[in-house]
């Protein structure tokens, strides 16, 4: 039986056809929307279960004034176990910024 991970780190991108996908992004506003408490809870239900290094999911974010913006979230690392639970700490961070986390 698979163990629940103490911790994941999940990076981000926005999800955009062509040209620069942070173009016009405001990165610190999906930031506070991908950290708060009711998203992670969100995340750990919706996505509960075995994860891998490189797994990703296609998810938005309200960015007020019913306008969503798509983002990719991908696992960079799985410490302590191999299945997101309930328990388990989710590290959400810009892709640039959780690459560098990752290591």
């Amino acid at each position: 039986m698979a163990s629940i991970a103490d911790r994941i780190v999940l990076s981000f991108a926005p999800s955009a056809a062509g040209g620069d996908p942070w173009s016009g992004v405001d990165t610190e506003w999906i930031v506070d929307e991908l950290r708060g408490d009711a998203y992670r809870q969100y995340l750990r239900r919706a996505h509960g279960g075995p994860v891998t290094v490189g797994d990703e999911w296609s998810e938005f974010v309200s960015c007020g004034c019913a306008t969503p913006q798509d983002v990719v979230l991908r696992v960079e690392r799985v410490e302590g176990g191999t299945v997101l639970g309930d328990t388990t700490t989710l590290d959400i961070h810009p892709r640039d910024d959780a690459e560098a986390v990752s290591q």
